[in-house]
């Protein structure tokens, strides 16, 4: 694609900033901003990844994965901020889910040991972890506070911090999960996804892209189940003191 073209394309940007204007919506800003911190953001990314990919070192690699772990940590904990120690708890899952990922990707020779595909998967584990991570840290707070009363029963009676917690903590693991189960269902026959559209129109063979693709749709799956089983049983017990109180969130 040329400048030119690109440039052309930023009447899909007028399109939504007009509609915004038309109907006062008040999201012009919004919108300019979010348009200029993606072209400056992505072209950025672009000449790092250019330096990268040409020198294949692995130290390169490892800091590229590194600050995508740290900038998916800091965006996902803003939804967690009353269960103590979330940081890290976010952060521990990430690196859990990188490092099984590529060891099982690398160990079997599914994909080759180099930046060109180390750096791309591993945005989109990090990346959909992080999303998920928002989904469910958002679920369950909403859960826990919604029912503190019954946590507190169950509690009074006997229950154990996991009995008491167990109710909220799967509903929200499978709230989070749902959305990943669910659009992979119509996957190819609604939309076609994003790296199988890329490779298609970079000439790749459709046969070959739907591998890839298919991929992808599998680190999904197992992304969407470990980061919220992980998270889910590694946030519950800091709601709850050494003497097995329920600590309400703030």
């Amino acid at each position: 694609m040329s400048t030119l073209a690109l440039a052309i394309a930023l009447i899909f940007v007028l399109i939504p900033i007009f509609l915004s204007k038309t109907f006062n919506l008040g999201l012009e800003k919004d919108t300019t901003i979010a348009v200029v911190r993606s072209i400056i953001q992505l072209f950025a990314v672009g000449y790092i990844l250019k330096f990268v990919f040409e020198t294949e070192s692995l130290i390169y690699i490892f800091l590229m994965v590194v600050v995508m772990i740290v900038a998916a940590t800091q965006n996902a904990r803003k939804k967690g901020k009353a269960i103590k120690g979330i940081t890290w708890k976010i952060a521990s899952t990430l690196v859990f889910l990188e490092v099984l990922t590529q060891v099982i990707l690398l160990g079997f020779k599914i994909t080759p040991a180099t930046a060109q595909y180390i750096i791309p998967i591993s945005g989109m584990v990090v990346g959909n972890s992080m999303v998920l991570a928002i989904l469910f840290l958002n679920r369950f707070t909403a859960e826990v506070d919604a029912h503190q009363e019954q946590t507190e029963l169950i509690l009074s009676l006997g229950g154990t911090p996991k009995q008491a917690i167990h109710t909220q903590l799967i509903t929200s693991i499978k709230a989070s999960m749902i959305p990943t189960i669910e659009s992979q269902k119509t996957i190819g026959l609604v939309q076609l996804p994003g790296m199988m559209s890329g490779q298609i129109i970079a000439g790749a063979s459709p046969i070959q892209a739907v591998q890839f693709q298919l991929l992808v749709l599998f680190l999904l799956l197992t992304t969407a189940a470990v980061t919220s089983v992980m998270l889910g049983f590694l946030s519950y017990p800091t709601l709850f003191n050494q003497r097995l109180q329920f600590l309400k969130m703030r």
